[in-house]
Parts: structure tokens; C-alpha cells; sequence
């Protein structure tokens, strides 16, 4: 069987959540190929997957100013522009990803195409190709509504195929645990996080626990770029630095020079997560991967967010136990200090964290999901 991946999106993290499945199926046997611009080819590479650059003329920044019916995409200030902007953005780059996916297509041959969770082109080029596509959860959180905005996006492609819409996936595998799917969400099969990231060579402070209780941030090597992220950031450390606390921030190389130059007390750099979260008496964030990486291991998480689709979804991890969530202004350097205080001091969140870890890593491995990808090819 060969299987190509479509990888959307700007973070690597897209990338990492895709990597287990792919690296199991090829295990199984079977071929694989991930497609990407070429901007993440390097993450795809990092994780020793296979890439090919559908897109190299565009970045995924670059492509929101083309010239298309629904004009440039600006970001999402307001709640009310977040679902347009996630569908319409997403929804471009299968647009944009087409060509380069069909001319791959043409001398390799895939009998199943399967896409992060907004990765459109994997539904286009499955509706193209005549073959199964496979939609696959990039984290455990469940929003509805962005479909509509990349069905408007992508109204000339799918008129080219005599479609209005795009085609509901063959398969939906999910990563979230049962425990934490809203009401109403689409049900999949679950899938077992299993971490996909990029590796380094580890010290031994990543992975031994320290004398004083750990607290590791992280924003996220594309979003701790961002100068406000860097400066929110800075605030952030500069205010846990009063708690009896170690500090660790897992950013990528540029910042991590920068962090330690201002806090010379404070840890720094690219570290696997996997690894570090297991040390840490409580991570905080900004949701997606990391929530993950935190459920796994069984460790409190603070999650900073800034978006109104994920309420849902965060709402029912706070009531779980296993952590907090501050949204947008409550995420302040002096909320954040708050909460992590709240977490070090009360022994609940730490065995909610270690329940919510006991279901997320009962649930099917990606070795056991390779059997319905099978299945799927077959009938």
C-alpha cells in the first residue's frame, strides 16, 4: 500500500502529530511520502520521514495576499473572525497545494491519502484520485465551522470536480480522550498520542528531577518569534522567577539565546518534550500538541488561550481536574503566576493529571490503527 500525508499549516507541530501514524504504517511495510510546502519539509526531514515540496513559489504566509475571489486573509482579532480565517487560510493552501500534489501523483501513485486536521487537500486530491482520505486529529481539540469558510475558499476546485463541498473523510482517527470530546463532537476511533518530535541529544536535567518543583513554558517555536509573543513571554519569566520554582523554557534556538542572556538562572533551548514533561510539576502553554505531550505524562498544565473555538474543549479539560485555563487578558504574567502557584499547592490537579494519563494511554496505539488504514484500502 502506498500512503501519502499532506502536512498543512505553518507549525511543525502539524508535522509531529502526523509522524507516528506515518512511521507505523511504513513499519507495517508500506510505502510513504509526505507532502508539504517547502517551508516544512526541514520539520518533516527532522523526524525522518520522507518529504516532497508540493509548494515552492508560495509560503503559507505569502499565499493569504493572493489573488482569489475571497480577497487577502488577515487574522483573526475578534472571536467572530476566527472560524473564517481558519477555514479560508486552510482551505488556500489545498488550493494552492493542488497542482504540485496532482503532478506527484502522477509517477507515485497513492491508494490513500490522509491529512492533518485542516489539511482540505487531502479531501480534494482524494475526490481527485478516486481513493479513500483520511482525516487524523493534529491535537484533542474539537471545533466545528471552519469547513464552511474553506468550502467558500475553494468553490472554483471543487466546481472543477462537480462537487459544492468537501467530501466527508473515509476515516476519522482521533487523539482526544473520550473523557474530554464535547457533546455533539464527530466521533472517530481513537488513536493513542504517541510523540512524534524532532529529537536532540538529551542532558541528563532533561529527564531527572531537579531539588525544587519544575515549571516548564512553552509558546511554540513558530509563535515565541513573534516580538509581543517574546515580550509576553519575558514578562511571564520575570514574574514565576518569585515562585520556589525551577524554570524551564522549551523555545527554539534563536529565543533560547535571547532567554538565557536576560535570565542567565533560567533554563532554555529545544527540548523533546516527552522527556522534560515527565520532570515537571506543572507545563504552561498555549494548547494543541503540548496539552498532549502533558496528558501523556501525567503533568498539571496551565493553558494560555486566545481563541473562542476552543472553549469548548477546554472547558471540559478544566473540569476534568488536570489543570486550568486562563483566556486571553486572565493569561497575563501575574494570572500565569496565579495559577501555577494554585497547581504547586494542591495535590488534586497531580492525580487528575496522572487519571486523565491512565485513559489517554489505554487507547489504540498507531501499530493498532494501521490494521483499519488496511481495511480502508481493501474494500
Amino acid at each position: 500500500m502506498k500512503a501519502l500525508f499532506i502536512a498543512a499549516g505553518t507549525s511543525p507541530a502539524g508535522v509531529f502529530a502526523l509522524a507516528p501514524l506515518a512511521t507505523a504504517l511504513r513499519n507495517a511495510g508500506h510505502e510513504i511520502i509526505v507532502a508539504a510546502f517547502d517551508e516544512l519539509t526541514p520539520a518533516i526531514e527532522g523526524v525522518g520521514l520522507p518529504p516532497v515540496a508540493v509548494v515552492t513559489e508560495h509560503t503559507t504566509e505569502s499565499i493569504k495576499q493572493l489573488d482569489r475571489p475571497g480577497g487577502p486573509i488577515e487574522f483573526p482579532w475578534s472571536p467572530e473572525q476566527e472560524l473564517p480565517y481558519v477555514g479560508r487560510w486552510f482551505g488556500r493552501q489545498a488550493a494552492v497545494s493542488l497542482e504540485g500534489l496532482l503532478a506527484l501523483t502522477k509517477s507515485w501513485s497513492p491508494d490513500l491519502v490522509i491529512g492533518g486536521t485542516d489539511a482540505y487537500a487531502a479531501a480534494l486530491l482524494g475526490a481527485h484520485l478516486g481513493i479513500p482520505h483520511v482525516r487524523q486529529a493534529w491535537d484533542w481539540l474539537h471545533f466545528d465551522g471552519g469547513e464552511r469558510y474553506a468550502n467558500e475558499e475553494l468553490a472554483p476546485e471543487l466546481s472543477a470536480i462537480g462537487l459544492d463541498r468537501l467530501p466527508d473523510p473515509d476515516l476519522f482517527i482521533d487523539l482526544c480522550p473520550p473523557s474530554l470530546l464535547p457533546p455533539g463532537a464527530t466521533p472517530g476511533i481513537p488513536m493513542r498520542w504517541v510523540p512524534g518530535n524532532r529529537q536532540r541529544t538529551l542532558e541528563p536535567w532533561m529527564y531527572e528531577r531537579g531539588e525544587r518543583p519544575r515549571i516548564c513554558v512553552t509558546y511554540g517555536s513558530f509563535r515565541t518569534a513573534m516580538p509581543e509573543i517574546f515580550d509576553h513571554l519575558c514578562g511571564l519569566i520575570s514574574r514565576l522567577t518569585d515562585l520556589d520554582a525551577e524554570i524551564v523554557v522549551a523555545a527554539n534556538d534563536e529565543a533560547a539565546e535571547k532567554l538565557r542572556a536576560r535570565f542567565p538562572q533560567v533554563r532554555s533551548g529545544w527540548v523533546p518534550l516527552e522527556f522534560l514533561v515527565r520532570t515537571c510539576d506543572t507545563i504552561v502553554h498555549s494548547g494543541g500538541l503540548t496539552a498532549l505531550n502533558a496528558m501523556a505524562a501525567g503533568t498539571p498544565q496551565v493553558v494560555l488561550n486566545q481563541f473562542e473555538a476552543f472553549q469548548p474543549s477546554l472547558r471540559l479539560l478544566e473540569q476534568q481536574g488536570s489543570g486550568l485555563v486562563l483566556h486571553r487578558e486572565a493569561g497575563s504574567p501575574q494570572g500565569t503566576f496565579e495559577a501555577c502557584g494554585t497547581i504547586l499547592s494542591d495535590e488534586r490537579y497531580a492525580r487528575q493529571a496522572r487519571e486523565l494519563a491512565t485513559e489517554l494511554n489505554s487507547l489504540p496505539t498507531p501499530n493498532d490503527v494501521v490494521a483499519d488504514l488496511e481495511r480502508l484500502v481493501r474494500t
